[in-house]
């Protein structure tokens, strides 16, 4: 488990990881709505993490789990 912080800009989700300085942008993600954001997430480096699907209120800080590098 990893706290991870996530914000929007000009439409692109990041995923910004301060333990190992990486910041990624979303490429998809499970869940796509404003009440019900997250579950299974695949970043722009290939890496997918798993984001408590939950309202999309950004940005915010949350504990992420990484399923696969």
């Amino acid at each position: 488990m990893a706290k991870v912080m996530l914000r929007e800009n000009e439409g692109k989700i990041y995923f910004y990881f301060a333990k190992k300085d990486m910041e990624e942008i979303i490429e998809t993600v499970e869940f796509d709505s404003e009440e019900n954001w997250g579950g299974e997430c695949e970043l722009s480096n290939g890496e997918t993490w798993w984001i408590q699907p939950g309202p999309k209120n950004l940005p915010k800080e949350e504990v992420c789990k990484k399923l696969n590098n």
